[in-house]
């Protein structure tokens, strides 16, 4: 059996838009396809099933390889609140719990996400190689979703991404 701990990602974000619009941008697949991963032009799938035991998916098609990524809605409080799961099967069988938690503001509102990395061991790691992986992990995932939130906040600003 594989070895494996988790390491917690918090990253904040503030839009000047109401919940209801960053909270839709999470869970309608039209909208999910402009901003999630790449872009629209690389996303060949994006679909939203928003409900608790929905589903939804994104495959994203770079460099000649589709990139798929699952999950399963566990809560849905709009605009408020989002639990699902995010797992890249062809990487590996764990899905991490991410949370949105979305808190209007007097102009906007602030997203604060949330995720719980699993983070496979290798044979022998010792403590210090665990938390070595925890951080490298973590700032890789930050990264990820640092050019995402990016386009999240322009999109859901302006109406498009314009940022190559």
């Amino acid at each position: 059996m594989t070895k494996t701990s988790v390491t917690t990602l918090i990253m904040k974000r503030t839009f000047e838009v109401p919940s209801e619009k960053v909270f839709d941008a999470w869970t309608n697949g039209d909208v999910i396809k402009k901003w999630m991963f790449t872009m629209e032009n690389t996303n060949k799938v994006a679909k939203s099933d928003p409900r608790v035991g929905g589903t939804w998916e994104i495959v994203d098609h770079r460099d000649g390889k589709d990139y798929r990524a699952i999950g399963e809605y566990k809560v849905v409080d709009p605009p408020k609140k989002l639990i699902f799961t995010f797992k890249m099967p062809q990487f590996s069988d764990l899905a991490d719990d991410i949370t949105v938690e979305i808190q209007p503001l007097e102009s906007g509102c602030e997203m604060t996400f949330t995720q719980e990395i699993n983070v496979i061991h290798e044979e022998g790691w010792t403590k210090e190689d665990i938390e070595k992986a925890h951080e490298d992990w973590k700032k890789e995932t930050e990264q990820g979703w640092y050019y995402m939130f990016l386009g999240l906040k322009e999109l859901v600003e302006t109406g498009k991404i314009t940022y190559p």
